[in-house]
């Protein structure tokens, strides 16, 4: 009984603040239909100078095959190499496309021809992306004019091998399909990590906290009382959160979606324990702030939310196993993508478990109720 009561002042605080509920409703909504937009990894309109010193039919149906390519957009067209590259100094171009004089006499005589990509790598991801997809359209255009050449010159020859690659569980390589589950998990652990981080030093703060300290209540039904709102918060913001990514990415559970309810409240748990633990350490807001956003911050980097953890240093692949998001977000895009059901998520079940008592056992055991 007095768990219901202490439950129900929680609830009226969060409603009473005029704040809280439109940061509930809102942050799900600006996440997860803006954020994926800056975090993009996809390169795409990428500003190409072209110097063609051969001007043949063939050095026109390359730049034509570039140009067609919904990566590349033509922004340059020089004479020399040097006003190309002062175009890229001037940031008008991200690559260069030089196609040699005698570029089709070549390729009809000696069956080889040359042509130099340079690319701006001061941002190494695009220099990188950008270089290998101009590759991969020369490449495509050689296979072409080989067999173009090769028709005419020989009678009889082998049928081609042709390679038709197979995407599983994201066939049509859309980044949003890999980074929406993700944002899903960064909403929960900012709503049900910073909210329960503020709640009881806030409470410090104000003085309120001394009227709970002198009342027989014990200390685990008290941060029960704290816990339980998050929780249901946390569910009601993941809620909106799959019918955001329904409704406007066009993206359903593969798996059960009872199976991320399952996850999700395990994760819930254990993060919304963190966020009272530092809490119960914070004296002031602006401490408890300050140290949620360290600890945030650092799981999110540490948690493959942005790049596979399989990329990084192997010390920091350690570092990252102590990081609660890093297993729900591996949960989200398995169920999301793969299908997944708790018996292949038996890894990321025995850790999310692991922290949730721990944390909470934590916050438990920090809490000074004192008079």
């Amino acid at each position: 009984m007095m768990l219901k009561y202490l439950i129900e002042k929680e609830f009226k605080q969060i409603i009473r603040n005029t704040f809280l509920p439109r940061m509930i409703f809102g942050l799900p909504i600006v996440a997860l239909v803006i954020y994926h937009f800056a975090a993009n990894f996809d390169v795409s309109n990428i500003k190409l100078s072209v110097v063609d010193h051969d001007k043949s039919s063939y050095s026109q149906e390359l730049i034509q095959k570039v140009q067609a390519s919904d990566y590349f957009k033509i922004t340059d067209v020089s004479s020399e190499y040097k006003e190309a590259l002062k175009s890229v100094e001037l940031d008008r171009s991200d690559l260069i496309l030089e196609i040699p004089a005698n570029f089709q006499s070549d390729l009809s005589r000696e069956k080889e021809a040359s042509v130099m990509v340079s690319a701006n790598a001061v941002n190494g991801n695009k220099g990188g992306l950008g270089s290998a997809y101009v590759s991969a359209v020369i490449n495509d255009f050689n296979i072409q004019i080989r067999s173009e050449l090769t028709r005419s010159t020989v009678t009889n020859h082998l049928q081609g091998l042709e390679i038709v690659p197979l995407y599983r569980y994201n066939p049509t390589l859309k980044y949003e399909v890999y980074m929406v589950p993700a944002l899903m998990v960064m909403i929960l652990a900012m709503i049900c990590g910073f909210l329960p981080a503020l709640n009881i030093v806030g409470e410090k703060e104000s003085g309120t906290i001394e009227q709970i300290n002198v009342t027989p209540i014990k200390k685990s039904v008290f941060i029960l009382s704290k816990l339980i709102p998050y929780w249901v918060i946390g569910y009601f913001v993941l809620t909106i959160g799959m019918l955001i990514a329904l409704f406007v990415w066009g993206l359903m559970p593969q798996g059960s979606v009872l199976t991320i309810y399952f996850f999700a409240g395990l994760f819930i748990i254990a993060f919304s324990g963190f966020g009272l633990v530092i809490s119960n350490y914070a004296l002031t807001i602006q401490q408890a702030m300050f140290m949620m956003f360290f600890f945030v911050l650092t799981f999110i980097f540490l948690s493959g939310l942005y790049t596979p953890v399989e990329n990084m240093p192997l010390w920091a692949q350690r570092i990252s196993d102590v990081s609660p998001l890093k297993y729900i977000i591996e949960v989200l895009r398995m169920v999301y993508l793969k299908g997944s059901s708790i018996q292949d998520l038996s890894k990321q079940f025995f850790a999310l478990i692991s922290f949730a008592i721990f944390f909470y056992g934590w916050a438990i055991l920090s809490y000074r109720k004192t008079g």
